[in-house]
């Protein structure tokens, strides 16, 4: 009897985080957005080629943009396609969400930040965080809770080889 091949095994997964947007910003509210591609960029994105730290959302004309993102083209992939590695990416989100995210921006002086970018099945969503940001005494406090945790942890590791 022949085995099936389970299909969550071959499109499941995280693409990209960015962890600095976590040191960064107080983020609020997520956000699940889907991206809009070209076929160049998802096989770049399969050979997990993508520069995602300096990235930022805007809104514009009441649609959102992925800014600052780039996707390198692998060289097979694209030679008959003039590929902008760093172009703008509409967000797909539903009008609800975008107009609670115009809000937001524009009356409470939040931010948009994407946080990481995972395949859902076969297509590829951004998760986007409504933030606000950190001051620095906020960084030092994320810092010092960060440094007791390893600690606590390699404590209790060597309490538990005794």
């Amino acid at each position: 009897m022949a085995k099936t091949k389970d299909k969550d095994t071959k499109g499941g997964g995280t693409i990209a985080l960015n962890k600095r947007a976590r040191f960064e910003y107080h983020i609020d509210q997520r956000f699940e957005a889907g991206v809009a591609l070209q076929g160049w960029e998802l096989k770049a994105l399969r050979a997990g080629r993508i520069n995602f730290g300096d990235s930022y959302a805007v809104v514009l004309k009441n649609e959102v943009f992925l800014v600052g993102c780039s996707i390198p083209p692998l060289i097979s992939a694209s030679t008959h396609v003039i590929a902008d590695d760093r172009r703008s990416r509409k967000l797909l989100l539903h009008r609800k969400e975008i107009d609670q995210l115009v809000g937001a921006v524009e009356r409470k002086g939040h931010t948009l930040v994407p946080t990481a970018m995972y395949w859902k099945g076969n297509k590829v969503k951004v998760e986007i965080g409504l933030a606000r940001g950190k001051q620095e005494h906020d960084k030092r406090e994320t810092e010092k809770q960060r440094d007791w945790q390893i600690e606590k942890q390699r404590t209790m590791r060597s309490h538990n080889r005794a």
